[in-house]
């Protein structure tokens, strides 16, 4: 970091800068949580315990303090909420959302993440939240025709229509699907995967000769011990990990036939998540 001394004039003008002279605002973390459970892809969201929006769904996330970065606080708020201390998923910085309004208390600028890994453990609320679940993304209703969808609070169905479809196309350029599994894992493992997040399966064959044929993308670790699945048993499966690449070119593309927009049904938690 430079020392203001060494520029000429510089420490004077900061001894009389009132930066109070400015309107204040704060900063704030969102994140979007994504992981598979019950073969669906499902988003950590939390029951709001007080005001503003006293009641709604919202995002897990908090307010930045004046001694972390944006990526820190992130760090720290997804151990918070996912009880994980040391996240071994994927993590990024989606967009920074700023509109005035957005917030009813004050200015509030939010730089929202991405944040997914497999398997994700039970989460219990915690602090100002009255409880944490697991949704499954399409019980959301975040492109629902009808207005029936959950409301959230803030502008987080927004952020994470965003996030949802950042990771939908992450998955056709990247091999990002992988960091969804645990490993070892299956070729049949990492399609559903696919399935979960596009909402469609992508074709066997070519998912099949993508994955195969991108150097990198997996690698062979070993034969299942279990057969594979059928009444007259076979040959068990190959197992795999995570390779070092991270592009795919050309890309995967999603199927062209994805469910398009629909009314909301019955909405349910995922799985067995503790409502806290």
């Amino acid at each position: 970091m430079s020392i203001s001394g060494s520029r000429p004039g510089e420490s004077g003008f900061l001894g009389g800068y009132d930066p109070v002279s400015f309107p204040l605002f704060a900063v704030t973390v969102d994140l979007a949580i994504f992981t598979i459970r019950a073969g669906l892809l499902a988003a950590l969201l939390v029951q709001r315990r007080e005001h503003p929006y006293r009641g709604y769904w919202a995002l897990p996330g908090g307010f930045v303090q004046a001694d972390e970065s944006t990526d820190e606080a992130a760090r720290r708020e997804l151990a918070e909420e996912t009880g994980v201390s040391a996240f071994g998923g994927h993590l990024e910085q989606l967009r920074t959302y700023a509109a005035p309004g957005r917030d009813p208390r004050m200015r509030v600028v939010s730089v929202a993440h991405v944040a997914l890994a497999p398997d994700l453990p039970d989460v219990r609320a915690g602090g100002d939240a009255a409880a944490a679940r697991w949704w499954p993304v399409e019980d959301i209703g975040l492109d629902d025709a009808c207005g029936d969808g959950l409301p959230l609070a803030f502008d987080h169905a927004r952020i994470l229509a965003d996030a949802r479809d950042r990771v939908r196309a992450k998955l056709e350029y990247t091999t990002l699907g992988a960091a969804f599994t645990d490993e070892p894992f299956t070729l049949a493992d990492l399609r559903r995967v696919y399935a979960a997040v596009w909402g469609s399966a992508p074709d066997l064959g070519n998912f099949r000769r993508k994955v195969l044929g991108t150097a990198g993308f997996v690698v062979e670790d070993q034969r299942s011990p279990v057969a594979a699945a059928g009444t007259a048993g076979g040959r068990p499966p190959l197992l795999y990990r995570r390779g070092p690449a991270t592009t795919l070119h050309p890309p995967l593309l999603r199927p062209k036939d994805l469910p398009g927009p629909r009314c909301a049904t019955a909405r349910s938690p995922a799985g067995s998540a503790g409502t806290g």
